[in-house]
């Protein structure tokens, strides 16, 4: 996996829009203005996701990839390591469970927008 690749995926998917909110370094996707997702620009080597908390502990314990949020709510986001042992198809489920979880906590209003 790489940044461009992420990225790439994350924008199709819908209403997703990508900004530097923190600093020049720090791209952040969001879906009606909630972050989903955050990375380096620079250091392409990991992104943080949203993630259901007991699939976050499932997840830390089952792939060395997948730690604690860095930076983050401990309990509902992980640091997802690129090029580990997760595959690019497992992380890319993991961009879409965080997306799901950001789309699933938007008032009705938003989603049927």
């Amino acid at each position: 996996m790489n940044i461009l690749d992420l990225r790439t995926y994350c924008l199709s998917l819908p209403h997703t829009t990508e900004d530097t909110p923190f600093d020049a370094d720090t791209l952040a996707f969001r879906v009606h203005n909630k972050i989903f997702a955050l990375t380096s620009i620079s250091e392409n080597k990991s992104v943080n996701l949203k993630c259901d908390p007991e699939r976050a502990v499932e997840l830390r314990e089952r792939f060395e990839a997948v730690t604690p949020g860095y930076h983050m709510n401990k309990t509902h986001w992980n640091t997802v390591f690129f090029n580990q042992d997760l595959s690019d198809r497992e992380l890319l489920d993991l961009v879409k469970h965080s997306y799901d979880l950001i789309w699933g906590s938007l008032p009705k209003k938003l989603r049927e927008s």
